[in-house]
């Protein structure tokens, strides 16, 4: 089977999108210290992208959670394989997400940050995919959203299939084709 990638949201598109989400952060925590937590892998080039913009001091911690493994369907079983290095308690927190899927993981996630008490959890993603979502909406619901896209398996700026495509500067649809 041989896989092409058709784009879906142009490198340029995703730097402007990324301008005004760092704006509107940079306005909502005015004069505070910001720490960012990035899902691993993911969300590294996002967050590492949207960090560089804000005019904040900021601080940088990172979780590995994983349902995908190697698939294009998540598994609905949610591990977290690395933790906090430091404690978020009282802190403002921006949770820096590259896609909302199901919403499952979010959920988890959201669950464990809240139970460390932070003053503030503010979630930005930068793609939502509401036609997969399959928790409640409204638990789920990011603060700061670049693209919402439809049900379609993509890669690029970060996401990958199988360890691949990461390295793309723009997210794409992953297509298979027989050959």
């Amino acid at each position: 089977m041989r896989e092409t990638v058709r784009v879906m949201i142009p490198a340029e598109k995703i730097e402007r999108r990324i301008d005004e989400i760092a704006r509107d952060v940079s306005r909502d925590f005015a004069g505070k210290t910001i720490t960012l937590i990035c899902v691993l892998k993911g969300g590294v080039m996002f967050m590492v992208d949207l960090a560089r913009k804000l005019n904040h001091t900021v601080e940088l911690d990172f979780m590995d959670i994983s349902s995908y493994g190697d698939s294009t369907e998540s598994s609905g079983v949610i591990r977290i394989k690395k933790d906090l290095e430091n404690p978020i308690s009282g802190k403002n927190v921006l949770l820096v997400e590259d896609i909302i899927d199901s919403g499952r993981t979010l959920t988890r996630l959201r669950q464990h940050l809240l139970a460390q008490s932070p003053a503030c959890l503010k979630i930005c993603a930068l793609l939502d995919k509401p036609d997969r979502r399959a928790v409640d909406v409204d638990v789920v619901k990011p603060d700061y959203i670049g693209f919402v896209i439809p049900d379609e398996f993509v890669v690029g700026y970060g996401l990958d299939y199988a360890q691949r495509y990461r390295n793309l500067s723009y997210i794409g649809v992953l297509e298979f084709h027989e050959e």
